[in-house]
């Protein structure tokens, strides 16, 4: 776990964890499950590549492939939760806080 230096009251996981098997009640923070089809479809620019469990609340979310690669941020899906950061390969980046 990291804690913000802006917000010590906030923590993340700074890795992520890939899960072989889809059980989303065993997911926990910074928990990845690639999807089955992740790459083959042709037809999107940029397809759902996988589902992340949050990596500072554990909120299930869709990430697309630019954001598994890096290019573009992660925003956590939940209403209570200001995770926003970059995933690089495994490493999660939080982004600043204003």
């Amino acid at each position: 776990m990291k804690v913000d230096p802006q917000d010590p009251e906030v923590t993340m996981v700074t890795e992520l964890t890939e899960v072989g098997d889809w059980t989303p009640e065993l997911m926990s923070p910074g928990s990845v499950y690639v999807l089955e089809n992740a790459g083959r479809q042709e037809t999107e620019d940029d397809p759902y590549w996988a589902v992340l469990a949050c990596p500072e609340c554990g909120m299930l979310g869709l990430v697309r492939k630019k954001q598994i690669a890096g290019l573009f941020p992660v925003v956590c899906g939940s209403d209570t939760c200001p995770a926003h950061y970059f995933i690089d390969n495994t490493t999660v980046r939080p982004c600043k806080r204003m």
